[in-house]
């Protein structure tokens, strides 16, 4: 029964989840991962697809009666004049078994040929056979930089102009935070990175970036609530903020990893389509990253940098003096309390209310029993 209310709260953006509060944990988290993701690029290389670093790529279908191995197949295409090639053996959408082999060799063609052909069982009309030169491999490479490096600019300039300063440095952190990560995650387990994967990295910065404006957007029509009169303080306000959006963030995801999950796994399981894989599997990584850091990175960055501010140092200060908790303060965003110097609390609806002057009302009442006495004595 606890969990479907929990549930119900949630759904309604009334859970009051202390996600703000616990920043070193998520920090820490965030932090470790980033520096195994920094120290994953320096390590190991980003492994570069045909079409950056130009090379050679054949596929051949594989006959019935033919069985090969990727050892014989490595083999026999170093025996033919390609250096360091790397070999596959995938199945097509239609259930034949194809031999794919990529390598840097440029120009060593009809040995390869020969050698796939006899390891295969497949005519030489039948193997497909594409040459990349490394110089428009290079030009590819720095076209993509190139469109990365305005993306980041138009967001930039989008984010300065949309929201205060500290708020665009906490989106544009967050965003920096998911592409570093993502990249990082390729690195290290050695994906390829195709023109395809880098149509995907452009597409989740944007995933990344629109859930950090759902959650910014919210804090900015709340932050004019905390006043000086406010019974919570900046942090409590973010994190009432985040709270409100929190249901809607998960539908979001869920609603882009659930159709993308399907597409890893009907392209690549089912169809064996290597460029699917690139591409649904870039987007899988870095929507989960983009949805974690609009929840737990940005908005607790958001709230340490507001606090260094003069008027929400003292906001807190005026509600840690007057004994509020952060369960009373997160009651509601637009919950106000009186704000006076003797610090005294708001009555409750229907009880007395002391008098102000205890000593005063004694003599009043000591005058009005003497006045009494002398009209009884007349």
């Amino acid at each position: 029964m606890g969990l479907i209310q929990g549930f119900r709260r949630l759904s309604k953006g009334e859970s009051n989840v202390d996600i703000v509060g616990r920043w070193k944990t998520w920090g820490l988290v965030s932090l470790i991962v980033f520096v195994i993701s920094i120290g994953g690029l320096f390590i190991r290389d980003l492994n570069l697809g045909l079409a950056f670093e130009g090379g050679s790529a054949f596929s051949a279908p594989v006959a019935a009666d033919k069985d090969p191995t990727v050892t014989d197949v490595t083999a026999a295409m170093r025996d033919a004049g390609l250096a360091s090639p790397l070999v596959q053996i995938a199945r097509s959408s239609d259930g034949q078994e194809v031999i794919r082999v990529t390598a840097e060799t440029v120009g060593v063609l009809e040995a390869v040929v020969d050698r796939l052909a006899e390891l295969s069982g497949a005519a030489r009309d039948d193997i497909s056979v594409q040459e990349v030169g490394p110089t428009w491999g290079s030009q590819i490479s720095s076209k993509a930089l190139r469109a990365l490096i305005v993306f980041l600019i138009l967001v930039v300039i989008y984010i300065s102009l949309r929201f205060e300063p500290k708020m665009a440095i906490c989106a544009i952190a967050a965003l920096l935070h998911d592409l570093v990560i993502t990249v990082g995650i390729y690195a290290i387990v050695g994906f390829e990175i195709s023109p395809a994967t880098v149509i995907a990295y452009l597409t989740i910065l944007g995933y990344s970036l629109y859930d950090s404006v759902v959650v910014f957007d919210k804090v900015r029509e709340n932050q004019v609530l905390v006043t000086g009169t406010s019974r919570m303080t900046y942090t409590e306000m973010v994190n009432k903020s985040v709270n409100q959006t929190l249901m809607r963030s998960i539908n979001t995801s869920l609603s882009s990893l659930l159709p993308v999950g399907a597409l890893l796994f009907v392209g690549v399981y089912l169809f064996g389509a290597e460029t699917l894989k690139d591409l649904a599997l870039a987007l899988f990584i870095g929507i989960a990253v983009g949805s974690y850091s609009s929840i737990f990175v940005g908005p607790p960055m958001l709230a340490l940098l507001k606090e260094r501010e003069p008027r929400y140092r003292q906001l807190r200060a005026r509600v840690t003096r007057g004994g509020m908790t952060p369960a009373a303060a997160g009651a509601g965003v637009g919950s106000l309390a009186v704000d006076d110097d003797a610090g005294d609390a708001q009555q409750p609806a229907g009880a007395s209310r002391p008098a102000a002057n205890p000593g005063r009302q004694t003599t009043v009442a000591a005058r009005g029993r003497k006045k009494s006495r002398k009209k009884r004595r007349r």
